[in-house]
């Protein structure tokens, strides 16, 4: 299990203390400081608005399971522009801890179908769930609302630059095509030159 102490946020919850007849019902809200940390380690340019609510309740008699609702205003730089691009996330998160979670064998590890579930150990963190489900909610491919992506041009100096249209399937071919049928249309003028006696 990851320690607290490494993680950008921690509200660790002691499993051995949780109550097995009824909900825990939380309401998580970092504050200023913890949210530059969240932020920096999910490369966010600034949070506001953070907060997990909902409860974790016990599924049989050493599992749990939470629902919650994670609520953000997140900060990103626009991918085009670099200018500060804003967005409100509202994401259902579900999570399950089971005791005897099954582990991956033999050479290859393939992802679980249900990734919502993890192995439980002696302390459930929201501070964590909160930070990763944030992270996960983010927009990948931040863009303010005028910003227009334009052509990417590479080339070494004193060569063509490619562009789109020049790596194109067949883009070759058309313009050989073309060329082809700009000499055809000599003619006459073609078959022009010495002649027998």
């Amino acid at each position: 299990m990851t320690e607290a102490s490494a993680l950008p946020f921690s509200h660790p919850l002691r499993v051995a203390d949780l109550p097995t007849r009824k909900p825990t019902r939380f309401s998580i809200t970092p504050s200023a400081p913890e949210l530059a940390t969240i932020a920096a380690a999910i490369g966010a340019d600034a949070l506001r608005k953070v907060q997990l609510t909902g409860e974790l309740r016990p599924l049989g008699r050493t599992d749990w399971e939470l629902e919650a609702q994670l609520g953000a205003t997140v900060v990103q730089p626009c991918i085009v522009t670099l200018a500060p691009v804003t967005t409100r996330i509202e994401e259902p998160v579900a999570r399950r801890w089971l005791r005897d979670l099954p582990e991956p064998s033999g050479d290859e590890i393939e992802m679980p179908e249900d990734d919502t579930q993890e192995p439980l150990g002696a302390v459930i963190d929201l501070g964590a769930v909160l930070t990763e489900a944030l992270a996960l909610a983010m927009p990948l491919y931040p863009r303010a609302p005028d910003a227009e992506l334009r052509e990417a041009v590479f080339t070494e100096p004193g060569k063509a630059a490619l562009n789109d249209e020049s790596v194109k399937p067949f883009a070759g071919l058309a313009e050989l095509r073309a060329r082809l049928a700009g000499d055809g249309e000599g003619g006459p003028d073609q078959g022009s030159g010495t002649g027998g006696a």
